[in-house]
């Protein structure tokens, strides 16, 4: 217990009263905890005295065999730097933010003469505009539905719009104006963009009057086929309107954050207003220690949920936030702009922030119910293969392959609070000793490579990221295979169990097979059976979206691609000169050689390349 601090205060004797970043490591080289501070002399310096701290930090602190620090300009800064350094390294003790994707947005791509709208994720590279952040992709493809039925703007690519020759069925269905083919002029379809980002920038109301002025002029003029297109455009908005009934308080940029806290655990619940609309909600469960509460966890919640992701100018809170005025000038730093962070007492933001942490309260009542649910089954599954310790990772293992071809091993993992997609991993089968097709040799390279890392990288085997059952879809050969593999890495103590499907591959008539045992089934109405086979077809379904992209990738691999000294520019020269890479593998040095670009040796080299039987 006394090492750690004494390894702490001999680092303290050198560290300078400047603002700065500190990690906590232990004998494994385990990050512990990232912290910040605004001098770091001092705030480590806190740590020394075990008995003036709480248990967990304690706890903590005799853990730490070893120390990094990194000093920064201001506190700012160092907010900054101990978010990305959290959500990167995932320490054992900091409040830790989980699921933290980016989010889509909205883009009119004005970058061709008909701009397009489509959902986008990711960096921001396309001339156009962006209009987000929206909650999920749900939320995304309701808009661009009502965009499609209100203002006509096309969905498809620059290639598939290119390549028109008579109208598609949007145009048909009236979700598309039909530039591609001069159903409208580029003028006039110019004005319908304009209109749909006006829309998404809260100018819903104008545009609904100009579209009734001129629906009711198309219908004097007993234009009836032209008014009946503006009446149902403005039924498309006046869904939209509906939706957003729940801004009472007319809040026209912000995000909602409301915590809830109960058994031990805490929903964040995120709401996303722009232009004045609700783009949508997402429930969070960060992790977190059972003594820590709303007041500790939402300022480490907002400080990493905005790190990849631009804040809004308001934030609304439901617990007034420590340190708030540093934490908005450090996201007033990422914005560009101004931010403030608010805890309404009153009024119509009120009314929002209640109405999002009953949100937050319903769904961490579902997620402790699931959970209570998912720990059950695990307790089934434990008593159906005998097992004495609870079962806190199982990982399943499955491979994806056609007749060898772009061999993919796949690991999905799942616990007491259901499948846990960021341990997913993916193996592409690499060994050239192995026969196309044969299952069982790429089930031991999967294997080895999996659990021969573990083993390098934690020697003592005190990480969580050990599993406590290994299962394995296959039958008595996946099995013996894997066998061999653990018994050679001395890991005999971790259970293994191996599915095979049943007679006719019918789901439910599976065979269970475990080590020194023979196999056997389980009643049809087994709650464990109905999980079991749930992790089967997960690990299922993920090796086969593995095998798929890879087979999709090298669909579009060239043979050219591996040649040594050719990049883009020289492998389009020969391919003008040949008109297929076949063509290149077969043409003469001389041929070779007199391409514009490729000298004698490179010629020689790709000569060969492709001859040298060796």
């Amino acid at each position: 217990m006394t090492e750690g601090p004494k390894i702490i205060k001999n680092y303290v004797k050198n560290l300078p009263g400047k603002p700065g970043v500190y990690r906590m490591m232990n004998a494994q080289d385990t990050v512990l905890y990232v912290g910040k501070a605004k001098n770091l002399k001092s705030r480590v310096a806190n740590y020394i005295n075990l008995t003036s701290l709480p248990y967990r930090i304690a706890r903590m602190v005799s853990e730490t065999r070893s120390m990094e620090f990194v000093t920064t300009h201001t506190e700012v800064e160092a907010l900054l730097l101990e978010a990305n350094m959290i959500k990167r390294l995932k320490p054992l003790y900091n409040i830790l933010l989980r699921d933290d994707k980016s989010f889509p947005y909205i883009l009119i791509d004005t970058s061709h003469e008909a701009p397009q709208v489509r959902k986008h994720r990711g960096a921001k590279k396309n001339d156009g505009y962006y209009f987000g952040p929206f909650a999920s992709v749900q939320a995304v493809n309701h808009s661009l539905h009502i965009l499609q039925k209100a203002f006509l703007l096309r969905t498809c690519s620059d290639s598939v719009y290119n390549a028109r020759t008579r109208p598609c069925l949007l145009y048909q269905i009236k979700r598309c104006a039909g530039p591609c083919v001069q159903k409208i002029a580029l003028p006039e379809y110019q004005k319908l963009v304009q209109s749909a980002h006006d829309f998404l920038c809260g100018k819903s109301q104008v545009i609904k009057e100009s579209l009734t002025h001129k629906m009711e002029k198309s219908s004097s003029d007993k234009a009836y086929e032209v008014a009946a297109v503006y009446r149902d455009r403005l039924k498309a908005l006046a869904a939209v309107q509906s939706r957003q009934d729940i801004n009472q308080g007319q809040v026209t940029e912000a995000d909602i954050i409301a915590g809830f806290q109960q058994a031990g655990q805490i929903c964040i619940q995120v709401f996303f207003f722009r232009s004045g609309q609700n783009w949508g909600n997402k429930a969070y469960f960060p992790r977190h220690d059972k003594a820590q509460n709303i007041e500790d966890i939402l300022p480490a919640f907002i400080s990493q949920f905005y790190d990849n992701k631009p804040p809004p100018k308001l934030i609304l809170a439901n617990r007034d936030i420590s340190g708030r005025a540093l934490l908005e000038e450090a996201l007033a730093i990422k914005a560009g702009n101004r931010v403030k962070i608010k805890t309404p007492r009153r009024g119509d933001k009120l009314n929002l922030i209640n109405m999002a942490e009953k949100n937050a309260q319903e769904a961490l009542e579902r997620h402790l119910t699931a959970k209570s649910s998912q720990k059950k089954l695990l307790e089934g599954v434990a008593v159906k293969f005998n097992l004495d310790a609870p079962l806190n990772r199982i990982e399943i293992y499955d491979n994806s392959h056609i007749s060898g071809t772009n061999a993919i091993g796949a690991m999905v993992v799942s616990g007491p609070e259901g499948f846990h997609k960021a341990s997913y991993r993916k193996f592409t089968i690499k060994s050239t000793e192995i026969t196309p097709g044969d299952d069982f040799g790429m089930m031991r390279e999967v294997m080895t490579r999996r659990f021969r890392r573990q083993l390098k990288e934690d020697p003592d085997r005190t990480s969580p990221t050990w599993p406590d059952l290994v299962i394995i879809d296959g039958g008595k050969g996946q099995l013996t295979a894997v066998q061999q593999v653990m018994d050679d890495l001395g890991l005999q103590d971790i259970s293994l169990v191996a599915i095979a499907k049943g007679a006719d591959r019918n789901a439910g008539r599976e065979d269970f097979y475990l080590p020194d045992m023979p196999p056997f089934k389980m009643p049809l109405n087994d709650p464990a059976l109905y999980f079991l086979q749930r992790l089967r077809d997960e690990a299922h379904r993920f090796a086969i979206g593995g095998h798929r992209l890879q087979r999709a990738k090298n669909m579009h691999k060239s043979i050219l691609d591996d040649l040594p000294g050719i990049g883009p520019s020289r492998k389009k020269a020969l391919l003008l000169h040949f008109g297929s890479a076949k063509a290149v593998a077969a043409a003469a040095l001389s041929d070779l050689s007199a391409v514009k670009g490729i000298s004698h040796q490179l010629a020689q080299n790709i000569y060969d390349y492709f001859h040298d039987n060796n």
